[in-house]
């Protein structure tokens, strides 16, 4: 079988078909699609009988891969998240539809026979709830919301808002909360059809395990293969087990998710927790896209690693590292500021660590300082 090129605004019809067993699809952006093809490959027939959609993702690597995930898991998961949240409703698209938190919007809506509708991502026109509504956003979404009274109201008309795709400031989740939006924050992966922790707990069906240091999730959500490339898949492919990049730990029954591993980097010898050290320089100043410092280990001949910060804020050194140094230890101190004009973020609405660093690295480099 081969793969099927969609767009966006077909993506519901085509879903359809893939439910029905008649194709495999493979959504695309509107633009920049050439690396999305390279990873799909669509040229070579679909030989796995069970792939059902396929969907790119570079996760932290930078490194595109194409995840197979059949009908079954796709309709796994939409049962999943529709018996915790309350039954099936419309849901509104305002993420990349050729990623798997977008496109599993559009298939929660279309596996129900709801309505699906798509909107801006700075949810300038995001319609109003004409039945009950479900949306789904990352953290740069929700911190526009709370710039924008009239945003916030009409977040307060949806049933729930799922958040996700990166690690949501606890500061910012209060505050929307406070405001009355009924928001849910999830985990999960491309490789799991999406979130499948919701508030910390796993879904129906979903094991949430441990091994290595890193969080495992398991259960008929779980991806089918890496498209083309069965030793990348059995690396992280345990029949229905998935191996993350992610370390966690479980607190009063809740999974807690600590960071990458490879967050931890070595500054002089001295290991670095860089998504811990991110989360104390958040509770201190605020998330980023408030000004609040982006952490970043940058590659340092003397150190090996070397911390600096970046800001959309005018902040000075002395006074960032003052305030965190009772809280951080000498080696996850940033050693540098620098303001920025505009953050990076990936196409999932993460904060592109490795657009800043390399950004980071292009300008001259500064002479280093002892310790």
């Amino acid at each position: 079988m081969g793969v099927h090129l969609t767009l966006p605004e077909d993506l519901p019809r085509a879903l359809a078909e893939v439910f029905a067993g008649r194709q495999v699809v493979a959504p695309l952006p509107p633009d920049g699609q050439e690396p999305v093809l390279a990873a799909l490959r669509p040229e070579l027939p679909v030989t796995e009988a069970e792939a059902g959609v396929l969907v790119t993702t570079s996760g932290s690597t930078g490194d595109p891969k194409a995840v197979m995930l059949s009908a079954a898991a796709v309709l796994a998961s939409v049962a999943a998240t529709h018996a915790r949240l309350g039954g099936p409703g419309d849901w509104v698209c305002v993420l990349p539809a050729h990623h798997v938190a977008g496109m599993m919007t559009v298939a929660r809506a279309v596996a129900a026979g709801q309505r699906v509708r798509f909107a801006a991502p700075d949810l300038s026109d995001l319609p109003g709830p004409r039945s009950r509504s479900y949306l789904s956003v990352v953290g740069a979404q929700l911190h526009r919301a709370t710039t924008e009274p009239a945003l916030l109201a009409r977040l307060r008309e949806y049933a729930a808002v799922l958040v996700g795709g990166s690690a949501v400031s606890p500061r910012l989740l209060q505050q929307v909360r406070e405001a009355g939006v009924r928001l849910v924050t999830t985990y999960g992966m491309a490789e799991t059809c999406g979130g499948c922790v919701y508030d910390g707990l796993a879904l129906d069906g979903v094991r949430v395990g441990f091994a290595d240091g890193r969080i495992t999730l398991g259960g008929p959500m779980a991806f089918s293969g890496y498209r083309l490339d069965p030793e990348r898949t059995a690396r992280v492919l345990d029949g229905d087990t998935v191996l993350t990049g992610d370390r966690g730990q479980l607190v009063d029954s809740r999974l807690q998710v600590t960071g990458r591993v490879d967050d931890v980097v070595i500054s002089g010898g001295v290991n670095v927790d860089l998504a811990q050290a991110q989360r104390v320089s958040e509770a201190v100043f605020g998330p980023p896209e408030a000004g609040g410092p982006v952490l970043l280990a940058v590659e340092d001949e003397r150190w090996g690693h070397r911390i600096v910060a970046v800001s959309l804020s005018e902040r000075d050194l002395a006074g960032v590292t003052d305030r965190l140094r009772e809280r951080l230890g000498p080696a996850a101190l940033p050693r540098e500021l620098r303001r920025v004009a505009a953050l990076a973020y990936t196409p999932t609405g993460k904060i592109d660590r490795r657009a800043l660093q390399r950004a980071w690295q292009q300008q001259e480099e500064p002479d280093g300082d002892g310790r």
